[in-house]
């Protein structure tokens, strides 16, 4: 599909385009947040960005899914999700953004399937974990504007912020049991992001996993309370959503690019799930 990114006539917005010396480092810049902003257009972003409110009032929409901010809150946006904002006056936070080449050798350091954590974009924090990460956040910026940055220990700071952010997803969701009692699934969600456009068959990610479909249907619905073909389809779905809003492409390309044979056969799985067209959804605010 490399040729198709090419063709994406939306912009896909770089770290670079946030750094006043575009011949510097770019590859991890810290800012903090006073105020109002605003992105009333969805957009992708090609780096990872983290969110750290110590104040905040408003809306952020995170891959169609609207979350109020709050304080004490921590936001996830990795590269490739759409997102917008309303953010109010009275606003304070930090904002750490990581580019691709860093983010991945990071994510190690992320104890679950990215998906997991996509599914949980917005976290509240308590006081103490607020203080914790504000201290490394603070760190982060003070060694970046050092006269020779040490990359190692940046690299490393921001390794221990991911670990940080693992433990309050812990903390926080009982789902996350499921992966750590079966890495079966945790193999399954990161096939299903890697190859939802080569298939939508439960059985072609069985065969992958070396255990039958009704096998892996059985460990969807006992420790994830859904199906295993309905997580294949909600991130079809959720990519239909991103190239509608965030693209120029006709549903027609649209369709072809997700496996489905034409374009009917896409509305009629669109309107099952969504309750309209492709094309009204795209015209929807």
């Amino acid at each position: 599909m490399g040729d198709r990114k090419g063709q994406e006539s939306f912009p896909v917005l770089g770290i670079s385009r946030y750094h006043e010396d575009i011949f510097s480092n770019n590859s991890l810049l810290f800012h903090e947040l006073h105020g109002e902003r605003h992105i009333d257009r969805p957009h992708k972003h090609d780096f990872f960005m983290i969110l750290l409110f110590e104040k905040a009032r408003g809306m952020h929409k995170i891959d169609f899914i609207e979350h109020s901010l709050r304080d004490y809150q921590l936001h996830l946006v990795f590269p490739g999700q759409v997102h917008q904002w309303h953010v109010e006056e009275e606003t304070v936070g930090y904002q750490l953004m990581v580019d691709r080449s860093l983010f991945e050798h990071i994510v190690p350091s992320f104890r679950f399937p990215q998906t997991f954590y996509q599914k949980h974009p917005v976290l509240q924090l308590s006081p103490e974990q607020f203080t914790t990460l504000r201290y490394e956040f603070g760190q982060i910026g003070q060694g970046l504007q050092c006269r020779n940055i040490c990359w190692p220990l940046l690299t490393s700071r921001l390794q221990v912020v991911s670990l940080l952010v693992s433990l309050v997803l812990e903390d926080t969701f009982r789902d996350i049991q499921a992966y750590n009692i079966n890495p079966i699934l945790s193999k399954f969600s990161i096939l299903v992001d890697h190859c939802f456009r080569e298939s939508r068959s439960v059985a072609f990610y069985a065969d992958k996993l070396c255990i039958s479909a009704n096998y892996l249907n059985i460990l969807c619905k006992k420790y994830m309370f859904i199906s295993a073909s309905f997580l294949i389809q909600d991130r079809v779905l959720l990519e239909a959503k991103r190239l509608l809003k965030v693209s120029d492409r006709s549903v027609k390309e649209i369709a072809y690019e997700l496996g489905f044979y034409d374009q009917a056969s896409f509305s009629k799985f669109f309107k099952s799930k969504i309750g309209v067209i492709p094309s009204a959804f795209r015209e929807q605010n």
